[in-house]
């Protein structure tokens, strides 16, 4: 058996972000208008500058952001294939894709429905990034996860996220 981390394992996190994205891309600004006063009266506790916030992102927006989050994701794939896999940037970025399918679950289950990257995540997300896991520790190179990395993995994801509508806005000029 081949246990060598192959550009399969690196850059498949960047092809399968790419396709999980494009369901997002594709669907979300639309979702998002057609359910937002639904989920405003079903979810009262959510602070209204979140609400504000949602409805202000339009396509172009939300394209532009997934572009830049595109740039992110390339570096973490390149780290991880520069190094064989071993780079804490390249794992915490696949585990923070993994954790981040999970997110979209617990999202349909929440609203008990369709949300746009649920249906990737369980087909693509999870299991490629229990694929991917499973061959960097093959390969011997797979960091230990902890409970706290998990969490710091999605608060990067999240940081991530906020920066790159940040940057969208800017760069539209918003």
């Amino acid at each position: 058996m081949d246990d060598r981390v192959t550009a399969t394992v690196t850059f498949g996190l960047l092809a399968a972000w790419a396709l999980h994205d494009a369901e997002e891309v594709a669907l979300l600004p639309g979702w998002l208008r057609r359910n937002l006063p639904e989920l405003r009266e079903r979810f009262p506790a959510v602070p209204e500058k979140a609400w504000r916030q949602a409805e202000a992102v339009d396509e172009r927006e939300f394209a532009v952001s997934v572009g830049l989050m595109a740039a992110v994701v390339t570096a973490a794939s390149a780290a991880g294939h520069l190094t064989g896999g071993r780079s804490a940037f390249y794992q915490a970025a696949l585990n923070g894709f993994g954790l981040h399918g999970l997110v979209h679950l617990a999202q349909a289950a929440a609203v008990r429905g369709y949300t746009p990257g649920s249906a990737t995540s369980p087909l693509l997300v999870v299991p490629f990034t229990l694929w991917a896991r499973g061959r960097l520790r093959r390969a011997g190179v797979l960091r230990p996860t902890r409970p706290r990395d998990a969490a710091v993995g999605l608060a990067v994801a999240a940081a991530a996220t906020v920066a790159t509508h940040a940057a969208a806005r800017r760069l539209l000029g918003r």
